[in-house]
């Protein structure tokens, strides 16, 4: 190369970035470039686009960690290049993952920890989804050994998160969800045994209900199956979706029976990445015992020498989180998980003390019994010259992520708001979130919002 071009190109390092070339012009958005640019540059571009995001420890709305140790960092760069379904080349990744299922059932109350079955996942909806194609097979067994068609199977659950929506057209199940009421935002016994019948293949109690955060009762349906079975020879089995709950009850409430403690529950799914701590892409199921997962489920990879059973719906995978997963249960043990739960508990429960006092807003749920969460509505009869959803927009301004929504099926008409508590999610920080819905207050008062409320919101009717 001449000298005088390597002075160019060196002049070209020397520039500054927002003086290139290549930042003079938009990213390709359907084109692949012909040549190529230098890193600093494309990481530039990407980097200004991606302030577009919201602030993730702003975004109340998501259930998902958006907070991580330092340590956690480093392990995920150590591990950016390790595939989990390798088990020949990365043993000792492997290895992690089955500590962390015999770790998972002893904490969920396993009768034989050490000898159970489970797996990582990509997230709690593949594992919701393992757990339920478990009970299909199983369900499918029990009818072909009695002679009976297994081309109507059922599955009982209360309101649920969309996952097992998917689940039930993609394998071809009836899902009969147990619709809210006025006074039952969740689902009860009596209605779990009202839609029970030879083809229902479980039942699908939710330990955080997505659209308030409160537990269903576990304990209960499990002993109205009992009496079901007692006076019906029924013999359905539960799953239960821990979604959330999963990392929470253990910790902050553990005589709480909700677990393997049930003999009725033969399957639990987590989100590693919700209240588990772990970063994004990791979910659990363990089964109570190797007996509740079908054998033709279940695929043999050769490891080190012997067979290692595998059961998911993806294959290649990133092993990061499921070594993050394994940090902060060691790091943290029971003693750390529950100091942090709790923290956020009290925070949740300061914000619904708060909220309350700001005179238009009532709150339904406040974190008790249920995971660290608070939703609100406007008062009934009350028509304070705004929606929560335009309060959702106003506080976007600020930078929070406070989602409104309406119920589903049968209380549509009740809109909520509703913040998640995360760990991460300071007192400090839930002030400023308060002092920002006072401003919001203020500016309704002054600017009433001009358009005309729907017929029935938040318990307001027009006259």
């Amino acid at each position: 190369m001449a000298l005088h071009e390597k002075d160019k190109i060196r002049a070209e390092l020397m520039d500054d970035i927002y003086a290139s070339s290549d930042l003079s012009s938009s990213l390709p958005k359907y084109k692949m470039p012909k040549e190529e640019c230098p890193p600093r540059d494309a990481y530039q571009l990407i980097h200004d686009e991606l302030m577009m995001d919201g602030n993730s420890r702003q975004n109340l709305a998501t259930f998902c960690q958006t907070w991580v140790d330092e340590e956690i960092h480093k392990l995920m760069d150590e591990c950016i290049d390790k595939n989990m379904i390798d088990k020949d080349e990365y043993p000792q990744t492997t290895e992690i993952e089955c500590r962390c299922v015999h770790l998972l059932a002893d904490l969920w109350n396993a009768p034989e920890a050490e000898n159970t079955i489970g797996c990582s996942t990509t997230g709690s909806s593949e594992a919701a989804m393992l757990g339920g194609m478990a009970m299909k097979w199983q369900w499918r067994d029990r009818m072909k050994k009695q002679g009976k068609p297994t081309d109507k199977p059922n599955m009982i659950c209360g309101p649920v998160q969309i996952c097992w929506h998917k689940f039930a057209r993609y394998w071809d199940i009836e899902l009969r969800e147990i619709p809210m009421a006025k006074d039952r935002l969740i689902m009860s016994p009596e209605e779990v045994i009202k839609r029970c019948d030879e083809n229902t293949i479980g039942v699908v109690p939710t330990l955080g209900v997505c659209f308030t955060g409160q537990y269903e009762p576990v304990e209960a349906v499990c002993k109205a199956l009992d009496k079901l079975e007692k006076d019906t020879g029924l013999n359905i089995p539960v799953h239960v979706d821990g979604a959330s709950g999963g990392f929470l009850a253990p910790f902050c409430d553990p005589k709480l029976k909700w677990d393997f403690r049930l003999p009725r529950v033969k399957s639990i799914n987590a989100s590693g990445h919700k209240f588990g701590l772990a970063p994004l892409g990791v979910g659990w199921i363990v089964w109570r015992d190797k007996n509740e997962l079908p054998k033709d489920l279940v695929f043999s990879v050769n490891y080190m020498g012997g067979d290692l059973p595998t059961f998911a719906l993806n294959f290649s995978r990133p092993g990061g989180q499921i070594v993050a997963q394994y940090y902060n249960l060691i790091r943290l043990g029971r003693e750390g998980y529950r100091k942090i739960h709790e923290a956020c508990y009290a925070t949740a429960k300061f914000l619904g003390e708060q909220i309350d006092k700001l005179g238009p807003f009532e709150t339904i749920y406040n974190g008790q019994g249920g995971i660290p969460a608070l939703c609100w509505k406007i008062k009934d009869g009350v028509n304070p010259g705004f929606t929560l959803f335009d309060l959702t927009d106003r506080l976007r301004s600020r930078g929070w992520q406070v989602p409104a929504y309406s119920m589903p099926t049968h209380r549509e008409d009740l809109v909520v708001q509703r913040v998640l508590v995360r760990h991460g999610t300071s007192y400090d920080i839930a002030t400023l979130l308060l002092k920002d819905i006072k401003r919001c207050l203020e500016y309704f008062k002054d600017n009433p919002v001009t358009k005309p409320l729907p017929e029935s919101y938040g318990g307001y009717k027009h006259s």
